[in-house]
């Protein structure tokens, strides 16, 4: 029904999947992942739908897609391992970057009518995106099967003649980010609401609401202060200290600061709990080379670590500093790995990094005065630009293909981690670092929001509103 490639695109061939399935208390058959056997029946499915039955190819349907050693093949098989049916998906770049495409939905004659398998393969084919970091899932269908793929919750953006027929463009909608800034981010308007109000200073002041530090009033001193989560502290003490550490200077940084002192209230359940918490922010500010001039420690309590760290600047960077048209630039250390238990949310570049390399990290924007900067926080680098834009009064573009990132990372998780140290800026060129990799990945808009723009021109909305409700700075 389908043929097998569009400009470059991969769309699903679904055949004949018309009829109302049958009610079945317990389903006959499974969907998994493709082993060798099941591959080889899938593809001989696929040569007597495509070839056989429905004339679409002469001799065979193989093309480069079923090359890519990246490609997930799913089938739809009885309890005997007859396979009946299934789709693959595949990134549609050489480079992943978290756009995919679905195709090849193919059932076999015969089982057509056994309970809904092509649906059931589409929305498998949809988990086995979003699980796979996905940002992106299209799909180029014949038009006669819209109705099909709009029931399962797929949108229509575009059209296509194939063959002399008429297609439809198709995505499957991934939330990932607006889910993740709506969940972490989004009520911070509606929770401070007021206190900008109480004085002329409060939440920074105008022109530096949503900082990631405040100003103290006539001095050169910023203060930054950030807690750690519950779960995090109970599931690795050590790294939790750390992390106190290292957010708080990746604040300062932001806003051109130098660390010169920290304080820290800990608490925990038992004296070796608040040791191991200790142990991590020693390290840490050992390795920066900040001390620790005080704070509070309560034993027999809840699990908790908050960190305050003071700074000093005389020409210090803001968040909202940027304007319609500035570059969007982004500064970040791929060196490491994902964190152990934190996979996919936290990726760990800093604690196998000497303190004279994480001092000159610390030091770079300060040393390069860019119009705006914020650190990249757990919203990730997509939902810190919505933050970012937010302050600065604009929107944001993101060429998605210019983010840098680790090799073989699921790029949905990359966009929406906490990188260790990222910096994002406005109306800078590339930082220089042996350290870094510094690119521009876009340009701050005047629409609000952050629109995603792939490598094929088509722009997809990662955020239609401000991230916090703050508002600009």
């Amino acid at each position: 029904m389908q043929h097998p490639q569009d400009g470059g695109r991969v769309m699903f061939d679904v055949p004949v999947l018309t009829g109302a399935p049958r009610a079945q208390e317990a389903p006959a058959w499974v969907i998994r992942v493709a082993d060798a056997a099941d591959l080889a029946a899938y593809r001989a499915i696929r040569r007597d739908v495509f070839v056989g039955e429905q004339g679409l190819f002469a001799g065979t349907d193989h093309d480069d897609i079923d090359d890519d050693p990246r490609t997930v093949v799913l089938v739809a098989a009885t309890a005997a391992g007859d396979v009946l049916g299934g789709v693959r998906l595949a990134p549609a770049t050489a480079r992943d970057i978290g756009w995919w495409t679905g195709g090849r939905l193919v059932v076999r004659r015969g089982a057509r009518h056994t309970g809904g398998i092509g649906s059931a393969l589409v929305r498998e084919a949809c988990r086995e995106a979003v699980s796979r970091g996905v940002l992106r899932f299209d799909a180029t269908v014949q038009q006669r099967n819209e109705p099909l793929f709009r029931h399962l919750g797929w949108v229509r953006w575009g059209e296509a003649v194939i063959g002399g027929a008429p297609h439809v463009r198709m995505r499957w909608p991934i939330d990932r980010i607006a889910d993740l800034v709506g969940a972490m981010k989004l009520p911070l308007g509606d929770v401070l609401a007021g206190i900008r109000d109480d004085h002329p200073e409060a939440l920074g002041g105008d022109g530096w609401v949503g900082d990631d530090g405040a100003l103290v009033s006539g001095t050169d001193v910023v203060v930054a202060t950030d807690a750690i989560l519950p779960a995090l502290i109970d599931k690795d003490p050590e790294w939790a200290g750390w992390c106190g550490v290292l957010v708080n200077v990746n604040d300062l940084s932001a806003m051109g600061a130098r660390a010169v002192g920290l304080m820290d209230a800990v608490s925990a359940a038992t004296p070796s709990a608040v040791r191991r918490i200790v142990s991590g922010l020693r390290s840490a500010a050992v390795a920066w080379d900040v001390p620790v001039l005080g704070g509070h420690t309560q034993l027999r309590g809840a699990s908790s670590l908050a960190v305050t760290a003071l700074g000093r600047t005389t020409a210090p960077i803001p968040g909202g500093g940027g304007r319609a048209g500035h570059r969007l630039g982004l500064t970040v250390d791929l060196h490491g790995r994902w964190r152990r238990g934190f996979e996919g949310r936290q990726w760990d570049s800093t604690s196998t990094r000497t303190g004279e390399e994480l001092r000159h990290l610390a030091g770079l924007l300060a040393a390069h005065r860019p119009a705006a900067a914020k650190d990249v926080s757990m919203a990730g680098i997509v939902g810190t630009t919505a933050m970012l834009a937010e302050a600065s009064g604009t929107g944001a573009r993101i060429d998605v293909a210019d983010i840098p990132a680790p090799p073989d990372v699921a790029f949905g998780d990359w966009l929406t981690c906490f990188p260790g140290y990222g910096m994002l800026t406005a109306d800078a060129p590339e930082i220089p670092s042996p350290l870094a990799h510094s690119a521009t990945i876009g340009e701050l808009s005047a629409e609000p929001g952050v629109v995603l723009r792939w490598p094929d021109g088509v722009e997809t909305r990662a955020l239609d509103t401000d991230a916090t409700g703050l508002g600009q700075a």
